[in-house]
């Protein structure tokens, strides 16, 4: 037998003995979120913490029905656009996703839902906290954190009990979110008998308040409250400042962030104050160390709502692992028996698909930073 003849034989001995390494199958995760613009700082930070929790499920291993998986992330930019939002979440169910995280604001989420409800693919948002997403009926939506009429009670209860505010103008950007934890913060102040002295109302793409401020200014309040993001809250802080109104500033979670401190410089001087859905990341059960590991990974430390984002990708991962598929129709009820302990706490749903156990933090800007009130 002539040598070249001999390695073929060899080599198709060895081939017959061999068993072929199977491929993993690949499991693709959605991500939809404002990835451009002036909010995408938020939307990246929640894209990212999906991301590390199926880097980490990918590393430890996962298998469903026999078969070894690979998670994939696939992200559409929202552009927190409620017209975008629909376009994009389409585009994730046609392109076969087994489950949506997002959307990231509630006006993006909310139209989003329905494309999700009708194609059977469970979507959990880190961050939309307006209580109409949950309040539609809709078994494929959750959502990790609690919602605004939980954020507006707590700062009503803390601009009048603890600042002693009593003429309380209020600000919110028309859009799903802003105007909903408006609307919360004004029905909660009602139930203590307090009506706002101002009510106004401005967009999410403005950058002038001055018309607003100067008729909110001779109203004579003490605190101003502006329901909306960072992007405007900041530069409505500034303006606040320049026309020398020293009421105390308060807002939602859009605003309690790292870049409205950047954006808002020597205007974040004084009481300007802010709520959070969910806890203080140094109060979560595992806060530091993800903090840690995500700052090392993505080389940004966390702005707002990476670890709400980290546990609804592990909530999607705990489902299927319960169902044995991801199959969206076989494991979207196992959401309802979905119990672990998450970055953020206890990860567990109600009927409607809201956190069981979502809390709600005080924080008040001091020396450079944001620091929780007890």
């Amino acid at each position: 037998m002539k040598r070249s003849a001999m390695m073929l034989a060899l080599a198709g001995v060895m081939m017959a003995g061999t068993t072929p390494a199977l491929a993993d199958t690949v499991v693709k995760i959605g991500f939809a979120g404002p990835l451009t613009g002036p909010i995408s700082h938020v939307g990246k930070d929640e894209q990212f913490g999906a991301q590390l929790a199926l880097d980490d499920a990918n590393a430890k291993g996962v298998t469903l029905a026999g078969q070894k998986v690979k998670f994939e992330l696939m992200s559409e930019d929202d552009q927190a656009d409620p017209r975008t939002a629909t376009t994009v979440a389409q585009r994730l169910v046609d392109a076969g996703v087994k489950g949506v995280i997002g959307h990231v604001t509630s006006g993006a989420a909310i139209p989003a839902s329905r494309i999700y409800e009708q194609a059977g693919i469970p979507a959990i948002t880190p961050s939309s906290t307006s209580p109409k997403l949950t309040r539609q009926g809709y078994k494929t939506t959750y959502r990790v954190i609690a919602n605004d009429t939980q954020q507006g009670s707590a700062m009503a209860k803390f601009a009048t009990g603890v600042l002693k505010a009593q003429r309380i103008a209020v600000i919110d950007d028309r859009t799903a979110y802003g105007q909903g934890l408006a609307d919360a913060l004004v029905d909660s102040l009602k139930q203590l008998g307090i009506k706002p002295v101002g009510r106004e109302f401005t967009n999410d793409k403005a950058t002038d308040f001055a018309a607003i401020l100067t008729k909110l200014k001779a109203t004579k309040p003490d605190a101003i409250f502006y329901g909306g993001m960072d992007a405007q809250g900041a530069p409505l802080l500034k303006q606040m400042k320049q026309l020398g109104i020293s009421a105390k500033y308060l807002a939602g979670d859009g605003a309690c962030t790292a870049e409205m401190i950047k954006i808002a410089g020597a205007a974040m001087s004084g009481d300007v104050y802010c709520t959070q859905a969910g806890i203080p990341m140094d109060k979560m059960p595992a806060g530091k160390a993800f903090n840690e590991r995500f700052t090392k990974r993505f080389n940004v430390p966390v702005q707002l709502y990476a670890p709400y984002s980290y546990d609804a990708t592990n909530a999607l991962i705990e489902a299927m692992k319960l169902a044995n598929s991801s199959d969206p129709a076989k494991y979207l009820a196992q959401l309802q028996k979905v119990s672990f302990k998450g970055v953020t706490g206890n990860i567990a749903f109600d009927a409607q698909g809201d956190s069981r156990e979502g809390g709600v933090a005080l924080y008040q800007f001091n020396g450079g930073k944001w620091e929780s009130r007890p």
